[in-house]
């Protein structure tokens, strides 16, 4: 099967990728990671007036109704070039909202570029960026409830910025739980990782030429050669999987969606594996850009399910239930 983008999503992520490249999004996430979230917000206005937070709003609300293949292109490009924010986070809630046909103004609100965040424990205790976000929540077996940001605790990528929550006592915002809302974010994650590990092997490709040693560039031995081979065809195995999950209906959704995050989740490990070995002892520091996009993957790997998770869910659907 093969996947093809309309013209109209291919000129939308030539646009994305054409504004972030001249936008110093490194920068950007140093700050963010630092605590001032100043560039950081301009750039997700920026993505809001582009339609990236209006993606998968209902039209009444004022979205433009899009598909998860559009969010795929949005969240693949945010991975590539290391947008700071929880894009994730505010993609679950426009779905949980949509799915229990929740507030109108709420979903208005997101379209136009309100910040959003949410914990959905187990898988996802903490809240990313609460201290910034507009909106925030925290679910439980009745539902999404509004929330107040408590403790911040420390990940390894320094970009994501991770809090407590402790709910309001208040009605839920959305009443009950929505497993499509987990899968969009489980996708959106995946998305991000295949971004991710585009970055990292491109980067890579493009050290290993500069590189010399014995007088020549260290891309021109085989056993470089074989290490980058390895991750292209992890990366282009990982990509149809998330495309078709995209696509996929109700009923294999999230085995397909899991199925993809196992897959992302691998490739841009190993590529990230792969960029620090060939960097050398240079991968290793943090003034090197390479470590923004190493850490994050490391820390997306196990957001929105770990891969154990998604294995036992895409294990779930192969093998038959027990007869009591």
């Amino acid at each position: 099967m093969r996947f093809e983008h309309t013209e109209e999503q291919r000129d939308f992520a030539r646009t994305l990728d054409q504004q972030l490249a001249s936008a110093d999004v490194v920068a950007a996430a140093r700050a963010w990671a630092d605590g001032d979230h100043t560039v950081g917000l301009a750039l997700w206005r920026r993505l809001a007036d582009q339609g990236v937070t209006a993606l998968l709003v209902p039209e009444e609300a004022g979205g433009f109704g899009g598909t998860a293949s559009e969010l795929v292109i949005a969240m693949e490009a945010i991975g590539r070039h290391g947008v700071p924010g929880p894009w994730v986070e505010s993609a679950y809630l426009v779905t949980a909202l949509a799915d229990a046909g929740g507030s109108v103004d709420l979903l208005a609100e997101l379209a136009e570029g309100a910040v959003a965040t949410v914990a959905v424990p187990p898988h996802t205790p903490y809240a990313l960026d609460a201290d910034v976000a507009d909106h925030v929540l925290l679910a439980d077996p009745d539902g999404l409830r509004s929330a107040s940001p408590g403790d911040q605790l420390t990940s390894i990528d320094r970009t994501r910025r991770l809090f407590r929550l402790t709910a309001d006592d208040s009605a839920p915002v959305v009443a009950g739980p929505s497993e499509r809302a987990f899968d969009t974010a489980a996708l959106a994650t995946a998305a991000q990782l295949l971004g991710a590990g585009e970055r990292l092997l491109a980067d890579a490709v493009a050290y290993v030429q500069q590189r010399r040693q014995f007088g020549r560039p260290i891309g021109s031995y085989q056993a470089i050669k074989h290490h980058l081979a390895d991750v292209r065809i992890a990366l282009d195995f990982a990509r149809p999987l998330i495309e078709g999950a995209a696509l996929a209906d109700d009923d294999t959704r999230s085995r397909d969606v899991s199925a993809a995050k196992v897959a992302a989740s691998d490739a841009a490990h190993l590529a990230a594996r792969t960029a620090l070995q060939v960097h050398g002892a240079i991968g290793y520091t943090a003034e090197l850009d390479l470590s923004l996009w190493i850490l994050k993957v490391r820390a997306l790997v196990g957001a929105w399910g770990t891969p154990a998770v998604h294995r036992a869910r895409v294990l779930a659907t192969l093998v038959p239930a027990e007869v009591g």
